[in-house]
């Protein structure tokens, strides 16, 4: 099918339901999302480096936390002007379990990790850190694919913007406890 095509069929305002439609159809596993400008993204499958990270942070983080409280690839709301944005992170941390859903609120999420792949390099450093701070999420993490995959932690200020509180190595933090990072005890 053409652009041209595509383009005629596409609704005025996507819904979260057109994401999950979308999704659904996908023979590819691609990731839909959109922005609270209400932007379409078409994200690719993550590759075997993003899941290797994905697994190691989701084994580091349930050594404090339950495995209730932390979900991978969970759709989350974010409001924003052009109605309910839709973002997949790679991980999310929650204050207690937040069910079953295809997508869920933000209220109840304490943590949001992106491990950032490439062609995503500009919506997850710039974009998702305004949306997430927005929306009121206490920590934002983004996991760079450089040598060191560093780990940024973006902490939400009283001001409600994220200030960076640090920057580093993946391989430090997994030795480290995840209680020592986490804005609330799991």
């Amino acid at each position: 099918m053409s652009a041209e095509a595509i383009g005629r069929l596409m609704p005025a305002v996507i819904t979260l339901d057109d994401l999950v439609a979308m999704m659904e159809a996908d023979e590819h596993g691609h990731r839909y999302e959109t922005s609270t400008q209400g932007a379409l993204s078409v994200v690719p499958p993550p590759d075997g480096k993003h899941g290797k990270l994905a697994t190691q942070l989701t084994l580091w983080l349930g050594r404090v936390l339950s495995g209730d409280q932390f979900v991978q690839a969970a759709g989350i709301r974010i409001p924003g002007p052009a109605g309910n944005a839709g973002r997949i992170p790679d991980l999310t941390v929650w204050s207690h379990d937040p069910g079953d859903k295809v997508w869920y609120s933000v209220d109840d999420v304490i943590l949001v990790i992106e491990i950032i792949s490439p062609g995503s390099e500009a919506t997850d450093q710039v974009t998702k850190v305004k949306e997430y701070a927005s929306a009121g999420i206490p920590q934002y993490w983004t996991v760079a694919r450089d040598a060191a995959n560093t780990v940024t932690i973006h902490q939400l200020t009283p001001e409600g913007v994220y200030e960076v509180t640090a920057k580093v190595p993946f391989t430090w933090l997994m030795q480290t406890s995840p209680a020592d990072h986490l804005p609330v005890e799991g």
